[in-house]
């Protein structure tokens, strides 16, 4: 069975764009529009890994982050920012609240793939 990427993003193109990415890689794939939903989702099943939207409605992906880490078994699931913050300082609190990598919006399948390549994440 494939590994299921959690994909949180406030934008519905994002999402969509990265839902066919990911597809076409062999994930399965699931969607929230924001933090909220997200964990929500990941209180019923945690996803094989997460790409996590920084800037969204009801919980940003900080606090998003924040929170799935408390969740039991949440360590184990790598979580990849993808926005559009590219402030040194805002990456290192990405990583400092548990994110495992970060990749700047706009993205492609390269840029994806090789990310989860770096991270040994495989369907």
């Amino acid at each position: 069975m494939a590994k299921t990427a959690l994909v949180v993003d406030d934008s519905k193109v994002v999402r969509l764009f990265a839902r066919r990415i990911l597809e076409e890689l062999g994930f399965r794939v699931q969607e929230a529009e924001d933090g909220q939903a997200a964990l929500t989702n990941c209180k019923a099943e945690l996803p094989g890994f997460i790409l996590l939207d920084w800037n969204m409605p009801v919980m940003n992906g900080l606090e998003f982050i924040q929170a799935f880490r408390k969740l039991p078994k949440a360590d184990t699931v790598p979580v990849i920012f993808c926005t559009t913050e590219n402030e040194m300082a805002k990456i290192m609190t990405a990583l400092e609240n548990g994110a495992n990598e970060y990749i700047m919006k706009p993205f492609d399948k390269e840029i994806l793939s090789g990310k989860l390549s770096q991270l040994n994440i495989t369907p």
